[in-house]
């Protein structure tokens, strides 16, 4: 491979992941020049003609290939970025995604910057939103909770990358909320698993490579709302709120779950696609 060139590899690649039948296969191309070469499109157009030493064209190939079998492009990377943040990902860790920034936003905009708030994001996979909720709030305090051992060691690992102050904790959401006492939180916040168990299948093929336990939300997609909202609501302040991602026509269900519990002043925000994405409600009295 001594005489392939950047340019060639690239357009190789594209043609590949293209007849793989890859979605994105220009963007996902690019993307993997940029990590093995260090290329970007600027860089590519300019020094396309660069000789690639074998090594680096071995190992851009092989992992042309483990995207050509539709392993995530965010796995393939080993990072990915969410709201000015990285996140290291990987196999057993749910990918930080786009819609997940309205359930940010809403968190933010329920308090000032330089409000001191107890944070609680349960279900917390990468940490995306707690790392993203600790710098928005610098001066609260933000705890995270993680079942998967995996997962959780994402967690940790972007902790420490984003300098952030976050406690993490690697416990099951469905048995400690007795670990953590009543009326301590401003913000209880979850992106949890809600996927109806028998959609899984239907997914796309990079998303069924993701951990079945951060998408399976059971029978109705609902479980997890259905818990936290239970037994969750009891640890807000009054005046604290309680807010989710949402999946695909859930929010009337969860709304519903919301309002059952005390939950008031509920608010919503759509995604790019007109989703009811995110959800927020308030604690006004014990």
């Amino acid at each position: 491979m001594n005489s392939v060139t950047v340019e060639e590899l690239y357009k190789t690649a594209k043609q590949r992941l293209q007849e793989a039948g890859i979605d994105s296969p220009a963007f996902d191309a690019l993307c993997i020049i940029e990590k093995v070469f260090g290329f970007d499109r600027t860089a590519l157009i300019a020094r396309g003609d660069t000789k690639a030493d074998d090594k680096s064209a071995q190992l851009f190939c092989s992992l042309v290939e483990r995207r050509c079998s539709f392993e995530p492009l965010q796995y393939i990377l080993g990072s990915w970025s969410f709201m000015g943040c990285d996140f290291a990902v990987g196999k057993g860790v749910l990918i930080p995604r786009e819609d997940t920034c309205e359930v940010v936003n809403l968190c933010i905009e329920s308090a000032g910057p330089n409000a001191k708030l107890e944070i609680l994001d349960l279900c917390s996979g990468s940490g995306a939103i707690a790392v993203v909720l600790a710098k928005a709030f610098k001066n609260s305090n933000v705890t995270a909770v993680e079942l998967s051992p995996r997962a959780f060691e994402y967690l940790e690992k972007n902790i420490k990358s984003n300098g952030v102050s976050v406690k993490a904790m690697q416990k099951d959401i469905f048995t400690c909320f007795d670990d953590f006492s009543d009326n301590s939180f401003d913000i209880i916040v979850s992106n949890p698993p809600y996927v109806i168990s028998d959609e899984i299948k239907t997914l796309q093929k990079e998303v069924r490579m993701e951990p079945s336990m951060a998408l399976d939300g059971g029978e109705d997609g609902l479980d997890f709302y259905r818990f936290i909202t239970s037994q969750w609501t009891k640890k807000l302040n009054c005046g604290g709120v309680m807010a989710f991602e949402l999946g695909e026509n859930q929010f009337d269900d969860v709304r519903q779950m919301m309002l059952a519990q005390g939950l008031e002043n509920i608010k919503f925000k759509v995604d790019l696609g007109g989703t009811q994405r995110a959800i927020i409600g308030t604690l006004l009295k014990k």
